[in-house]
């Protein structure tokens, strides 16, 4: 075996998780499946550097007559018809894995993605909790003696794991001297640790698919759960995902997508906020009507974000598949009743709509929303598990009603240039010390707003953008400025050894990837690379 684990020993699980039969299946999903993968990411820049070109988005010609002809995909299994709440979050540590699991939402999308900072420990740590999840026997105590365990007095959430997206890296396992993909890295593991247990539990593993960019990366994750499927012993399209419509490439191809998973498929989610970063990278050098305004005037009622969800409903019905919302970012505060209440309300009034678009179900980000989600959805569909009946005939998008991102109104200003510098450096500096989603301002950030936040900033430098609250425009001169100044702010609150551990390099690194001409793809791969 040519596969080799850095560190395989000295963190907390490595001798249950990092087996010899795990990595050698890990191993040969890499041989298999890796080359296309890279192959893939190759194809995402050439498709950009034809936007960049000129050359517009739209729904493929090719592909026509996958749109056109009436098929279905296969109906959910039972631990999938009800999924009218769904709470998100990291699968580590065990506490935050065992609160989600106790919190009374239908699903627990268990995040080793956007939510999740990819130190080893974490990764390792992540496929433990899950796999002591599927067994029923993960518990937790505290060092001040405080436990936590799962309980036995209410249903516990079907459990969809989120594997990382096919862009990123896992430097600990090294195949023939190559870094291992993290999606094959997180699907490899989980799958071989949990999914014969899944299925004796009454439901087969299932998947959330991150980041997509077009039917051809889902036809690969396919092949992988058909592969896996065949490898593990268990029936085919025991394996089911959904996908995350999440970059505006993805948009265009909503059917293919679910065409391409074919018994695999479940559903689709509406994942907005990285879909917001997806429509700044992609045009990000395009002209000024692509310029997204501040991301907190940002609404899901803007005409081109809600052009991409009706047309997610209209699509997933149509195929027999689970629209998914997505996840409002406010979070309520225990300590201050009127931003508990302010949360409460602003949660609410986003899962009315979506409840009345017809979606299935939609995401929270903390227990004490669930209820709040739980009762709109109970309002719309009562006794019945899901919307699928509701097909949006009526509903007619365009490309050009996808690509109206000035249908956003709203404004740039100094005031959210400044937020984006503050909450980029914080998330970051959190997402560097090992967590990978944080409370800031009272909106749970994660890699995603994080990924909004730097990407506007580079967007406005590179349009010299004027900001309407105070004339300046934006310029390399200004964001460093802005920058010192919002860094400072910060120092003040954080204790000055973690200052300097974690919230140094990581306004060194923004700084760096807003200011300079090239843009980066993501965030997190930079910073990975400052990782422990």
């Amino acid at each position: 075996m040519t596969i080799e684990i850095a560190r395989a020993t000295d963190v907390a699980g490595g001798e249950e998780i990092l087996t010899g039969e795990a990595l050698a299946f890990v191993e040969e999903l890499h041989r298999r499946f890796d080359q296309r993968r890279r192959e893939l990411l190759a194809a995402r820049h050439e498709r950009r550097e034809r936007v960049a070109r000129g050359e517009q988005l739209d729904f493929l010609p090719e592909t026509r007559s996958i749109r056109e002809r009436d098929w279905r995909v296969p109906p959910p299994p039972e631990a999938l018809v009800d999924r009218r709440v769904e709470i998100t979050g990291p699968a580590s540590p065990a506490k935050m894995a065992i609160n989600a699991l106790n919190s009374g939402a239908r699903v627990w999308l268990a995040d080793l993605e956007d939510a999740s900072s990819p130190m080893w420990g974490n990764v390792v740590g992540s496929i433990r909790n899950l796999r002591d999840a599927a067994h029923g026997t993960l518990a937790f105590t505290s060092p001040e003696g405080k436990a936590y365990s799962l309980r036995d007095d209410l249903r516990r959430p079907t459990v969809i794991t989120r594997p990382r997206g096919w862009h990123l890296p896992e430097r600990h396992v090294l195949v023939d001297g190559r870094r291992a993909s993290g999606s094959l890295v997180d699907f490899g593991l989980h799958s071989f640790h949990t999914a014969r247990q899944l299925i004796e539990n009454g439901h087969g593993p299932y998947y959330y698919l991150p980041k997509l960019e077009s039917h051809l990366e889902a036809r690969l994750w396919n092949d992988v759960f058909t592969f896996a499927e065949a490898a593990l012993g268990i029936p085919n399209g025991e394996i089911r995902a959904t996908v995350l419509i999440e970059t505006i490439p993805a948009a265009f191809e909503m059917d293919e997508i679910l065409f391409e998973l074919r018994e695999h498929a479940s559903g689709l989610n509406a994942g907005r906020w990285d879909y917001l970063f997806s429509i700044i990278k992609v045009f990000r050098d395009a002209g000024p009507e692509f310029i997204v305004p501040d991301r907190a005037s940002v609404s899901m009622t803007a005409p081109f974000m809600r052009a991409y969800t009706e047309l997610l409903v209209k699509t997933c019905h149509r195929r027999g598949a689970m629209a998914m919302g997505g996840m409002a970012a406010f979070v309520p505060n225990r300590a201050d009743p009127e931003v508990t209440a302010a949360a409460f309300e602003k949660v609410r009034a986003d899962k009315t709509r979506e409840a009345g678009d017809g979606f299935d179900g939609s995401w929270v980000a903390h227990p004490d929303l669930v209820p709040v989600c739980r009762e709109v959805f109970d309002g719309v569909l009562g006794d019945r598990p899901n919307q699928l009946d509701r097909r949006r005939p009526e509903v007619e998008v365009t490309a050009a009603g996808l690509l109206d991102v000035a249908s956003a109104g709203g404004d740039v200003t100094e005031a959210g240039l400044r937020d984006n510098l503050s909450i980029a450096v914080a998330y970051t500096a959190v997402w560097l010390s090992g967590n990978g989603a944080v409370a800031l301002h009272n909106l749970m950030e994660d890699a995603a707003t994080a990924e909004i936040s730097r990407s506007q900033v580079w967007q406005q430098l590179r349009h010299r953008v004027e900001l309407v609250d105070t004339g300046r425009a934006v310029t390399p001169e200004l964001v460093r400025a802005l920058l010192d100044e919002e860094v400072e702010r910060l120092r003040a609150d954080v204790p000055a050894e973690r200052f300097t551990a974690y919230y140094e390099p990581a306004a060194a690194l923004i700084a760096e990837i807003c200011l300079s001409t090239d843009y980066v793809d993501f965030l997190t791969l930079p910073a990975y690379e400052l990782l422990e």
